[in-house]
């Protein structure tokens, strides 16, 4: 508990809440902000051709010479995945464990800060001291190695954000929790708690990573050929079960994918991934060997194995092609809006003849505590007040139900959306209003030029196509010198509809020349009198409404 007297307290969540990823939250302690991570998530269904989303963070870049410091939980995407596009933004301190500092640098080589970046590597004994609070850490089990609950000390008590965690009886070195240090940080009083929520609608306790190392074990003892591991690029704990099972079974491992390899080389190079030399090959060795004796572990260019997965199986994988022969085990549960895409790539995979394993067959263990691990964190924790975090929002009323089981009043529990500003002042805590928030969509090298209004368009692009219209006009002479031509792509089969086709021209050349009769006529009327026309008329004749693209020359 800080010794200064704290005036204002305000938790703003920027991401992370009504979604799975791109979490950001911002913790504000009288004039100082913090911001606790910096996330993507992988685009959903209806996010046509977007690459990743980040957070919207209008409100920090407007308040930017108050951030103090940057914390990051972890090393995965969901935590680090934006921390180029915020220090693009931002000049801030970023703290974070050692290897998830050596993961966010990661980040940092594809979009360089335009100013040096001062990392801070912390540890579960760090203390760092602002003018308002002091920082303190404490360790949790997660998928990944160095994973950090975050501390911030006020005169109301503590504000802990859990980070992505759960608890397992088995873990062991990096992976091992403090659970006598959180229990401690309860006994000297929590303010507020925000704590993950990703798993709070399943009951029990989260399956042990021990468990999957049997299951790996069987699997690899008796698959006839290949073997292909689809996995998150960052998922440390499982890249370390599959090379052990690996070394038991005899066989010689290839990582594929530009931020797996990336990440195998920090893991390994730190320490944090014990693998021998020998048992790695290039993907381009592998037929070397005989299809029993090779694992294949793939993902993704952005670190989601989905669309590795998805590229192999139509044979769009410069490296890689299905086998009938192949065992392909799927260790991730797909984003939010993706199931879709992932049942097909499954189907597709069964038709090519592979045997697929998934989470339903106990290949997947998830790195978020279930409900009895959620109630042992806020029984530890013992919070004045509760914020769910990181969880779509039914996870977020299921984790409020949780706190409210092990004694938390109703009243002092706040599910807010991003943007909403949780504020205390004059010893009360509530809703005060919201601050900017929302999706940057990443397309290429595109950040935030891609909208609802573009999407709209695709989306209406991949329904019902384009319909193009090119006529070049005599402005001197008033007429027509070229054209109507019409252009369909992805609308209809040309060479079965000319009579549509003719209809249509005649209706364009007839608004044409209505309109340059005229003493005076403005190109963008005519364009929207054809937009109109045809969008009728196409509608009428086809049921459909493709986009309709009017283009007019002169000379």
């Amino acid at each position: 508990m800080s010794k200064i007297k704290n005036e204002s307290i305000r938790i703003i969540p920027l991401g992370g809440v009504g979604e799975i990823g791109k979490s950001m939250y911002v913790v504000e302690i009288d004039e100082e902000m913090f911001i606790v991570d910096s996330g993507l998530m992988f685009p959903e269904g209806e996010m046509l051709g977007i690459d990743i989303v980040v957070p919207d963070i209008t409100y920090v870049v407007e308040n930017k010479e108050r951030v103090k410091g940057i914390f990051l939980t972890h090393g995965h995407e969901d935590a680090i995945g934006s921390i180029a596009f915020l220090l693009q933004k931002v000049q801030a301190p970023v703290y974070g464990s050692k290897l998830t500092i050596a993961l966010a640098k990661e980040h940092l080589k594809e979009m360089p800060s335009p100013t040096a970046v001062k990392f801070f590597e912390v540890t579960n004994k760090s203390r760092m001291n602002f003018a308002r609070t002091h920082v303190t850490f404490f360790n949790t089990t997660h998928s990944i190695p160095d994973s950090l609950g975050i501390v911030f000390n006020t005169s109301e008590g503590a504000i802990v954000h859990t980070g992505e965690f759960k608890f397992d009886q088995s873990a062991k070195g990096k992976y091992r929790p403090d659970i006598g240090k959180m229990a401690a940080i309860g006994e000297q009083g929590v303010f507020v708690l925000m704590s993950d929520s990703s798993e709070a609608e399943r009951p029990g306790y989260t399956t042990s990573e021990s468990v999957i190392e049997a299951h790996l074990s069987k699997t690899f003892h008796g698959a006839e050929g290949r073997i292909l591991v689809a996995l998150y690029a960052s998922n440390f704990i499982r890249i370390q079960q599959v090379f052990d099972t690996a070394v038991e079974t005899g066989k010689k491992v290839a990582v594929v994918g530009k931020s797996l390899e990336s990440y195998f080389e920090v893991g390994k190079n730190l320490g944090y991934l014990e693998i021998e030399d020998d048992i790695v090959v290039p993907v381009e060795d592998i037929e070397k060997y005989d299809d029993d004796k090779v694992v294949i572990i793939v993902t993704g260019n952005k670190g989601e194995p989905l669309d590795a997965l998805s590229k192999i199986v139509r044979k769009d994988h410069q490296l890689l092609q299905i086998k009938e022969t192949d065992t392909v085990l799927i260790t991730f549960t797909p984003s939010p809006g993706m199931e879709v895409s992932m049942f097909q790539t499954m189907n597709d995979l069964a038709k090519a003849g592979a045997s697929v394993l998934t989470s339903s067959k106990n290949v997947h263990v998830s790195g978020h505590g279930s409900q009895e691990d959620l109630k042992l964190m806020l029984n530890l924790m013992k919070p004045k007040y509760f914020i769910p975090v990181q969880g779509e929002y039914r996870m977020l009323i299921a984790h409020s139900k949780l706190a409210q089981q092990t004694g938390i009043p109703k009243t002092s529990v706040f599910i807010a959306d991003k943007g909403d500003v949780v504020e205390y002042n004059k010893d009360k805590m509530r809703m005060s209003g919201r601050v900017p928030a929302g999706n940057i969509l990443i397309d290429g090298i595109g950040v935030g030029d891609v909208g609802n209004i573009v999407l709209r368009d695709r989306k209406l692009l991949s329904q019902d196509g384009i319909f193009t219209v090119v006529i070049t006009l005599s402005r001197k002479q008033k007429r027509i010198a070229a054209g109507p031509e019409i252009v369909s792509r992805g609308f209809i089969y040309v060479r079965e509809s000319e009579e549509l086709l003719e209809e249509a021209r005649k209706l364009v050349r007839k608004i044409v020349e209505t309109h340059v009769n005229k003493k005076s006529f403005d190109w963008t009327n005519i364009k929207q009198e054809i937009r109109d026309t045809l969008s009728s008329y196409l509608y009428q004749q086809t049921k459909r409404r493709p986009m309709i693209i009017p283009i007019i020359m002169e000379y």
